[in-house]
């Protein structure tokens, strides 16, 4: 059961992805078709030439910033984690302390 949400839920990741990806192209390609209809004085060829170098562009842009974040995610999951073990590693030695203190408490109230 578990192997088929799993399965679920990265078929569901794939579909996101793409469909984000779609909305991206679709708005880099609006937005250098915006960016080469100002440029009047070009002709229709040169508009459509500058119009898919922009999205192209707008689109490497947006990889680039969407890989420094992806960077920067690892970076911090890696320092929590270190963190949390360090923590983790900390307070078992805590608890372990305090189970020491309280047995010894107990002898001691035991022996007098």
């Amino acid at each position: 059961m578990r192997k088929h949400s799993h399965e679920t839920a990265a078929g569901l990741a794939r579909i996101e992805g793409y469909l984000v990806s779609q909305a991206a192209r679709q708005e880099a390609d609006r937005e250098g078709e915006a960016f080469a209809r100002d440029l009047t004085w070009l002709g229709f060829q040169e508009q459509q030439e500058i119009a898919t170098r922009f999205a192209q562009h707008h689109l490497r842009l947006r990889k680039q910033g969407l890989r420094a974040i992806v960077e920067r995610a690892e970076e911090l999951e890696t320092e929590y984690s270190r963190r949390y073990t360090a923590l983790r590693t900390r307070l078992v030695g805590l608890c372990v302390m305090v189970c020491a203190l309280c047995f010894t408490a107990a002898i001691l109230l035991a022996v007098t």
